[in-house]
């Protein structure tokens, strides 16, 4: 089979998603996820972080506990994207290309706003309640979930 020298749209979006995430100033789980139309435009771009206008001195990237943890705190990628979206665009019938699969908190959000696919890369969590929730939630609202698949790409940072 002779290499193709260009890379496929999964790849290109992925690499996206991939590179956003670099943004994210948590020291333990970066995020990225990226927002693409039918037409392979994409309509937004986010990475997980704490909330605009916050000052993050002031927050924790902890995996604490009580008002020390991250958890309390950090936007999802995902909910970034969404909320990233300019002009009040919507997103029906577009697919997501995340980091790491949705929680059950971003799937509700993703399901109420029209997205039909999500294609993530990582699934690390996936034993997890909040994870099985959230897989459960896509499936019952027929959006399709698929694994990213790449052998011939690699992204790194020089």
């Amino acid at each position: 089979m002779e290499k193709k020298n260009n890379i496929s749209w999964d790849e290109y979006f992925m690499g996206m998603a991939i590179l956003s995430s670099l943004r994210s100033k948590d020291p333990s789980t970066k995020v990225g996820a990226v927002i693409v139309s039918d037409e392979k435009k994409v309509v937004s771009i986010g990475y997980n972080g704490m909330p605009r206008y916050c000052d993050e001195d002031q927050l924790t990237w902890n995996k604490g506990e009580g008002l020390d943890s991250k958890y309390l705190y950090v936007c999802h990628a995902e909910m970034n994207a969404i909320l990233n979206v300019q002009n009040g665009g919507s997103l029906k019938g577009t697919t997501v290309y995340v980091t790491l699969f949705p929680c059950n908190e971003c799937a509700k959000a993703l399901i109420q706003t029209g997205v039909k696919e999500v294609v993530y890369l990582d699934d690390k969590y996936n034993g997890q309640t909040i994870f099985q929730a959230s897989r459960k939630l896509l499936e019952l609202a027929g959006i399709k979930i698929r694994q990213f698949k790449c052998e011939e790409v690699e992204i790194t940072k020089k």
